[in-house]
């Protein structure tokens, strides 16, 4: 493949209105839980990103029938799923791991290949398969793969150590179909985990605590198809948030709930800028040059370590000094070290950061490691010198989680091409 960068002019103001599409990180688990019901599921409001028909193509693995039109994906799955997810596309992003609990509860026996996706650090399986283990399975990992086999599944009271996204969305998936009741304790309470929670429920699922650390499954015999419309990207829309404060730009968003976003979009106001928030979404308007603000990442509610490269590139043209410590992920300071080459003053220590905010950046060359990091480098390359071009390289990540981002960004007053490498 080809490979594809981005040249993206320096000096912008982004202004105009936006409206997300569906999420990134519900949509690719909504489809894997489609495998929990025979016949068609449909989802709407789906997100045209590159990672969707990756995972069209692990389900059609599986023996799935899967359909797109444009923001409508229908997804049929058969009375006899394959057990074997081994194949190239499961290796390519990490969202295929998800899986593994609809096929353990559908087929009491999964083969899923170990997962790749973005460099950010280590995300070990280890909570998936002690959840599953918990509701009678036996796991192991052998030939690159996780192995799952039960003879059935009984619902168990289940602590995860960390409110993992995917631990909680793997076990969940598995014990809708187990026997009795389940009680996840320190479960994930991000949207994604209350929209799949939803669309379950809507299939025949019997859950209540969504949104909550406690969730508690009662296990049903069968599951139905159904309708369901995604939750709108939080990451997706966070990222317009911090544009429009770092461009001191004027950008209204919509298909949100703002209250997703309620942590950022009030660092975004400690840092200077007007937010004015709405049923369906908010308005950033960055008046003056930003203002130093500290972040730590944690789950939600906490600062999203998703947004954590965005909090980067607004503290490195904001004025005075910021402090940003990283807990969710261990590499996620890859990042800073492309953000040096574009003049930002930074220093690591561990897992924090201090930035020394400047006035401008300086346009550079650079790559991206991961998608959010992508999406952070070409705003910081947004505030370089006016008339300053940045090379963002490798930048298919992006496109595995933003749909059409060139075309949003220039629609918006940006300067950005995309060009062969």
């Amino acid at each position: 493949m080809e490979q594809e960068r981005f040249l993206v002019g320096g000096g912008a103001r982004l202004s105009g209105q936006v409206r997300v599409a569906g999420a990134k990180n519900s949509v690719l688990k909504l489809m894997a839980a489609a495998l929990l019901a025979e016949g068609t599921t449909v989802l709407r409001n789906c997100p045209e990103i590159d990672d969707v028909p990756l995972m069209q193509k692990v389900l059609e693995g599986l023996g799935c029938q899967v359909e797109r039109d444009g923001s409508v994906v229908a997804i049929t799955s058969p009375r006899e799923l394959s057990e074997r997810a081994d194949f190239e596309a499961v290796r390519q992003f990490r969202a295929s791991v998800c899986v593994l609990g609809p096929l353990t509860a559908r087929n009491r026996h999964a083969i899923v290949a170990l997962p790749g996706g973005d460099a950010i650090g280590s995300r070990p399986l280890d909570m998936h398969q002690s959840g599953l283990e918990k509701l009678g399975a036996t796991t192991r990992i052998e030939h690159g793969a996780v192995v799952a086999t039960a003879d059935r599944l009984v619902g168990a009271d289940i602590k995860i150590d960390f409110p993992s996204v995917g631990a909680t969305e793997n076990i969940l998936t598995a014990a809708v179909l187990a026997e009795g009741v389940t009680t996840l304790d320190n479960a994930a309470r991000e949207p994604e985990i209350v929209d799949l929670c939803n669309m379950l429920n809507e299939m025949g699922a019997r859950i209540t605590g969504a949104g909550t650390n406690t969730i508690t499954v009662e296990g049903v015999e069968k599951l139905h198809p159904t309708e369901h419309s995604v939750v709108g990207d939080r990451i997706v829309a966070g990222t317009w948030a911090f544009a429009a404060a770092m461009t001191q730009g004027d950008i209204t968003v919509g298909g949100i709930d703002p209250q997703y976003l309620h942590l950022p979009l009030e660092k975004i106001r400690v840092a200077g800028a007007d937010v004015e928030t709405y049923p369906t979404g908010f308005r950033v308007r960055g008046t003056k040059r930003p203002t130093a603000v500290n972040y730590q990442t944690l789950p939600f509610p906490g600062f999203p370590t998703d947004l954590q490269p965005m909090a980067i590139a607004l503290s490195s043209v904001s004025e005075g000094v910021s402090i940003l410590t990283e807990n969710v992920f261990e590499s996620r300071f890859r990042f800073v070290d492309e953000m040096i080459r574009l003049g930002t003053d930074a220093t690591i220590d561990g897992h924090h950061v201090m930035i020394r905010g400047k006035k401008h950046l300086s346009s550079a060359p650079v790559w991206s490691s991961d998608i959010r990091a992508g999406a952070g480098l070409v705003l910081a390359g947004l505030c370089s010198e006016p008339g300053g071009t940045t090379e963002v390289h490798e930048v298919y990540h992006i496109d595995r989680g933003y749909p059409l981002f060139v075309e949003t960004m220039n629609s918006l007053g940006a300067d950005i091409r995309r060009v062969k490498a």
